[in-house]
């Protein structure tokens, strides 16, 4: 077993099944499909933790402020919009 250097991680755990899903259209153009890629479980737990981490820290230092919508939990463009509307109409 090899030893890793911080920031790296297991080669098999870096490897995918990639399979292509059909999205809509004529099933004969590969531009129709789209790649999906099973990942190994040890990589995904990891993946989960890390992220827990990175979320935790970033809710408890405020690193995003209030106004920041996108890619933000229980926000969205609608939230966002209505924020924007409520702004102006104040």
């Amino acid at each position: 077993m090899r030893s890793w250097r911080a920031g790296e991680v297991p080669e098999e755990w870096r490897k995918a099944n990639v399979t292509p899903v059909f999205k809509k259209g004529k099933e004969e153009d590969p531009g129709n499909y789209r790649p999906v890629s099973l990942t190994s479980i040890p990589g995904k737990v990891m993946e989960q933790l890390i992220l827990g981490v990175i979320n935790k820290h970033v809710e408890e230092k405020k690193v995003i402020g209030s106004g920041q919508h996108g890619f933000t939990k229980g926000k969205s463009c609608l939230t966002n919009l209505i924020a924007f509307y409520d702004g102006m109409t104040s």
